[in-house]
């Protein structure tokens, strides 16, 4: 009997040993980059960005803070940084939300980011959990919390991604474990920053962004057995107090940080499948940006652009993948855009731009 407790005894020491020597492991290797940026050898980086972007408020040096969904997701950094002239991150979220928009842009701004540059879809103010309880977005890990850092030490998936990036740092695995990265079970594969879920460079772009593949978006958003969907999760009140509470409250907070937000060149065809298929989605959509555009023109440290009526842009269909995601030929002039400030909404005429959208949208006939 004794012996069989000394057993267990050993058993449950040799686990706690385990457990806090995997803890020290992630720790001290530090995938994430939350305590300190990499020094055992080259850094590696993930596409998660809700749990990456953690990482990288702590570990980059910025002074811009680049957000969105996945309209934005594949700019890089290097080419932000050429055409704006500023030293910026990256912290586009595939589906996020305004509140989780909003919290990490103030995790940001907290660490020094002093100006802001916000790719701003209406769909992100639809209604979403509560920021503290969002299953999708740990705000403990960004908060540093000991929950949040308990999570990230005590997590056997950042134990394997500690053990990997300890193998990188060995001269002669280094070459080899950084080609075979990619096509290994690991999150933490990409060697440069700049890489975070941008496209490769040698990306065919015609192949996947063209008029054929647009109208086909078109066609199935647009299909009776599926066109409730483009209204899901709208309702004006909600949205616009998603609108004032994330975003209004969020640049009310931080006077000193400029604001650069821009509505996306979406195609044609996304405002033209609502007219046709959810016209009160398309009503609901009109009436929250033309509040949006009123209200941010208003306050001092915002410029507001609006690319939605681009029609050089939004009416060649080729320069889509579906109804909305662009092109990196109109990423770059999305950049030249801002920088050069040519669609910039004036804060006397704030609807302008929207009534040349709405006019386009109603003229619009499509292809059959």
């Amino acid at each position: 009997m004794q012996g069989i407790s000394t057993s267990l005894k050993r058993l449950l020491l040799a686990s706690i040993a385990c457990v806090l020597g995997s803890a020290a492991l992630t720790y001290i290797v530090d995938p994430l980059q939350l305590f300190r940026p990499s020094r055992l050898g080259t850094a590696f980086y993930s596409d998660d960005t809700r749990v990456q972007n953690a990482g990288l408020i702590r570990s980059q040096s910025f002074d811009t803070a680049f957000m969105g969904t996945s309209l934005a997701i594949h700019f890089r950094q290097s080419d932000i940084d050429r055409v704006l002239g500023v030293r910026s991150l990256k912290l586009a979220m595939t589906g996020s939300n305004s509140r989780q928009q909003g919290f990490v842009l103030e995790q940001a701004i907290d660490r020094g980011a002093r100006r802001v540059i916000w790719a701003m879809d209406d769909f992100i103010f639809v209604d979403a959990a509560d920021i503290e309880a969002d299953p999708y977005l740990s705000v403990d890990l960004y908060r540093g919390t000991a929950k949040g850092i308990a999570s990230y030490l005590f997590n056997a998936a950042m134990a394997k991604e500690s053990v990997f990036a300890l193998l990188r740092s060995v001269p002669p695995l280094r070459t080899p474990l950084t080609r075979a990265a990619p096509y290994l079970p690991l999150k933490f594969a990409l060697p440069d920053v700049d890489d975070i879920y941008a496209l490769p460079r040698d990306f065919d772009v015609t192949s996947g962004y063209n008029a054929k593949r647009t109208r086909a978006a078109f066609a199935y958003i647009t299909a009776p057995a599926r066109s409730r969907f483009l209204g899901e999760g709208y309702g004006y009140d909600v949205m616009v107090r998603h609108f004032e509470r994330d975003a209004v409250g969020l640049i009310a907070r931080y006077p000193d940080v400029i604001f650069d937000i821009y509505f996306p060149p979406y195609s044609i065809l996304q405002f033209v499948a609502m007219r046709d298929a959810s016209p009160e989605t398309l009503k609901i959509v009109t009436d929250l940006t033309a509040r949006i555009a009123q209200d941010l023109t208003q306050l001092p440290n915002v410029r507001l652009h609006d690319f939605r009526a681009i029609k050089h842009v939004t009416h060649d269909l080729g320069n889509y993948s579906d109804v909305i995601h662009h092109s990196p030929v109109i990423d770059a002039k999305v950049l030249a855009w801002l920088a050069n400030g040519e669609y910039r909404v004036d804060p006397k005429a704030p609807l302008m731009s929207l009534d040349e959208l709405k006019a386009q949208v109603e003229a619009y006939r499509v292809e059959r």
